[in-house]
């Protein structure tokens, strides 16, 4: 039976998260796997801290502590702002944890057996004035290809190329800011992925069709013709050692052991949670598996081409199954920045708005074919219009009258023939659709789904017009509640993968009569089960109140 392991980028450990993060990599995954989860799919998520590179290095030495403290306290700041937005992991790691340096080891020494690391010379840029060699994100400068400034030696934030910094025009010098650099020679260690090619094709074309537009060809282009080397290696004072004796203290590039991340994570978690299942045997190379990386455009080649080259030649696992790399979300236009005063601090927008407005806002903008953007009217008219108006109002309106005019319980018979009616027909198809669209991690196209669906409950209920039916006609009006109850109860499961907390408290004002089975029955949109959910009277379990209440911006 198919199961997921579901991997999100690991966070680098150098500063605070901020929505573009959430929206980019974590919140799709989570939803994804929750997704899963929902339809009774077993489903992992996997990640952790990135500890390790340049950027940490620069963070700690501004701070002026010691790079483990350093991360120690990003690592921590991170695991509570992912709870407290409810993206949850089965295992959140860390890539300074001796488990990972063991697992990196491990992939290192296979890979050098294999041939497939060797030792090249090559250009290093080199700083006259503080006379520090300047690889990855100790150097910065204007994009050679997109011709972005701001592009650092490792990558560019604007067009995702995977630099060579030697060609960066007008670098500068991240440490102490000078211009005087230059070009020289050192020896690393590099993967040889241009030995790979043949076989790294086959199997890229064999995703043709399933990945998304924005990421096959985009990785098809840059392998078409060859793959060029990498170096894996950096002289620098943090990160693992690379494990010959004659490496002389080098450290193991940041991107080669972040992605072993994802497997040494998971190969901990099976242990501590004493599981007898083994990480590569049932997971990562069991038929049955099927993994999805969630991340963020600049980090497509890392995941689709140098990580599954590695995967392949090394034969420890399976290549991903599916890349679904979203594109960047800005803040009104512009890319976030804490140090330009473009930022929005997470955690403060989370105690004054609360987390179902905010996740709802962040799904209906994840950036999965364009770059989208935050805006804070953006954010009043999606929550107040559409959840508030759409869900809690009809929510609020429908229960109180039900709970207000049939105190002992509307009637079993009231609710029967629902699932036969156009009506529910109609819903079983949308409920069926939406299933498809989170399959295909279309999340946005999801949501609206929902929505679609909450606006034909609101169209019935209104039409209908209970308050008025009542006065002439209690049975109809009992009829009226019962049908669109069974669009609420339906649409407080389609929520669950979204806004776990919305969708809890309305399934639970229908009480134990929706067990796991039943939900689960339904989220598949086979709607039969609602017969047996309301075959008794319904009383709510609790005074129905306002489950979303309207943002006001200050």
């Amino acid at each position: 039976m198919t199961k997921y392991l579901v991997t999100s980028a690991l966070p680098y450990a150098n500063g605070p998260l901020h929505f573009g993060h959430l929206a980019g990599a974590y919140l799709p995954a989570d939803i994804f796997t929750r997704h899963q989860r929902q339809k009774g799919v077993e489903a992992k998520h996997i990640s952790g801290s990135d500890e390790h590179g340049v950027a940490i290095m620069l963070g700690a030495q501004k701070e002026k502590v010691d790079y483990q403290t350093y991360v120690d306290r990003w690592h921590k700041e991170h695991k509570e702002l992912f709870a407290q937005y409810q993206i949850d992991f089965d295992f959140f790691g860390r890539t300074t944890a001796q488990y990972h340096y063991e697992e990196t080891t491990r992939w290192f020494t296979k890979l050098h057996q294999e041939g497939l690391i060797e030792t090249k010379d090559s250009q290093q840029l080199y700083c006259q004035d503080c006379k520090n060699h300047l690889p990855d994100r100790f150097v910065e400068g204007t994009c050679y290809k997109c011709k972005s400034e701001g592009a650092r030696g490792d990558e560019c934030p604007h067009c995702g190329t995977w630099i060579e910094p030697e060609k960066l025009i007008d670098p500068k010098c991240k440490i102490c800011g000078s211009a005087k650099i230059e070009e020289v020679t050192v020896n690393q260690y590099y993967l040889m992925l241009s030995k790979y090619h043949r076989p790294y094709r086959e199997w890229l074309e064999s995703n043709k069709g399933r990945w998304r537009k924005t990421v096959y060809p985009f990785v098809d282009s840059l392998s078409k013709e060859d793959l060029h080397d990498r170096a894996i290696s950096r002289d620098l004072d943090w990160g693992i050692d690379v494990p010959l004796p004659e490496a002389n203290g080098k450290k193991l590039y940041v991107w080669f052991d972040a992605p072993i991340g994802y497997v040494s994570n998971l190969k901990q978690h099976l242990e501590e949670s004493g599981s007898s299942d083994h990480y590569i045997d049932d997971w990562w190379k069991n038929s049955d598996t099927r993994t999805v990386h969630f991340i963020g455009k600049d980090n497509i080649i890392f995941h689709a081409l140098t990580f599954p080259v590695m995967a392949m030649g090394s034969g420890f696992i399976t290549p991903p199954y599916d890349v679904p790399a979203n594109q960047y979300l800005n803040l009104a236009g512009k890319q976030f920045s804490k140090s330009s005063g473009n930022y929005v601090d997470a955690r403060e927008a989370l105690d004054k708005y609360g987390v179902d407005a905010l996740r709802y806002y962040l799904i209906n903008i994840i950036p999965e074919v364009n770059d989208s953007s935050f805006t804070w009217e953006g954010f009043e008219a999606r929550v107040n219009n559409e959840l508030a108006n759409n869900i809690g109002n009809l929510v609020n309106r429908c229960l109180k009258f039900l709970d207000k005019n049939w105190p002992e319980g509307l009637p079993a018979e009231c609710f029967s023939g629902f699932v036969e009616s156009k009506e529910g027909q109609q819903l079983q198809d949308e409920v069926r659709e939406h299933l498809q669209f989170l399959d295909r991690v279309q999340l946005r196209k999801g949501i609206e789904r929902v929505m679609a669906i909450g606006q034909l409950a609101n169209n019935f209920f209104t039409e209908c017009a209970p308050w008025g039916q009542i006065k002439e006609d209690q049975e109809a009006a009992g009829r009226s509640i019962a049908y669109t109850s069974q669009y609420i109860l339906v649409i407080g499961i389609l929520l669950a993968p979204y806004l776990p907390t919305l969708s809890q408290k309305i399934v639970g004002y229908f009480g134990e009569r929706v067990d796991d089975s039943s939900r689960q029955d339904i989220y598949l949109g086979e709607l039969l089960a609602l017969k047996k959910i309301f075959s008794t009277d319904l009383k709510l379990t609790s005074k129905p109140k306002v489950l979303v209440p309207k943002v006001e911006l200050s």
